[in-house]
């Protein structure tokens, strides 16, 4: 069964052979593919599965629980404002008013201790307020309460306002001395 090369050779006729025009482009891919053969494709289906049965199951306690759940209103805070508009009117006033004198308040080494002193009535006040608001919500709006709600802002307005007398005499004090120092 073997051939003689040189019987082959007689029979053989010469044929032109060309390269195609992309042959070197060809050539390489063929290449790469034998070299770096194609990454298999994972299979996530069974993560797909996993993450629908896993919103089914959240979405089903979700609904189911909020139907086991007993109705239960969030408490709403009652403050002074929220009683009515009249009062909440009166608060805002105050509050704005107390807000609006303390940002007026110069504060300098002469007047820093009468400062501090009353701004220290104020916050205790202050604290006051928010105790009566939080006597408020437990024990239900009552008319001392709100009374003594508006007692204090008026304290505090009041005390803002001496406060601002006193630095106001104080600043003339000073500029009478000085003025008699200069002369």
């Amino acid at each position: 069964m073997s051939k003689d090369i040189r019987e082959i050779m007689k029979n053989y006729k010469n044929e032109d052979v060309s390269l195609s025009a992309n042959h070197r482009a060809n050539f390489q891919d063929r290449l790469l593919k034998e070299v770096h053969p194609p990454l298999k494709k994972r299979n996530y289906r069974w993560l797909q599965v996993a993450a629908s049965v896993v919103l089914i199951v959240s979405l089903a306690i979700g609904y189911f629980g909020i139907e086991t759940t007993p109705d239960v209103q969030p408490t709403k805070e009652i403050s002074l404002g929220s009683l009515s508009p009249e009062l909440k009117s009166i608060e805002n006033y105050y509050e704005y008013t107390i807000n609006y004198e303390i940002s007026n308040l110069s504060v300098n080494d002469s007047n820093k201790e009468i400062l501090d002193g009353y701004l220290a009535k104020i916050g205790e006040l202050t604290t006051e307020y928010k105790s009566l608001t939080t006597e408020l919500n437990t024990k239900g709006v009552n008319d001392e309460i709100i009374n003594a709600l508006i007692n204090n802002l008026q304290l505090r307005l009041q005390l803002l306002q001496r406060l601002k007398k006193q630095l106001n005499d104080l600043k003339n004090l000073n500029s009478k001395q000085n003025e008699t120092q200069n002369l």
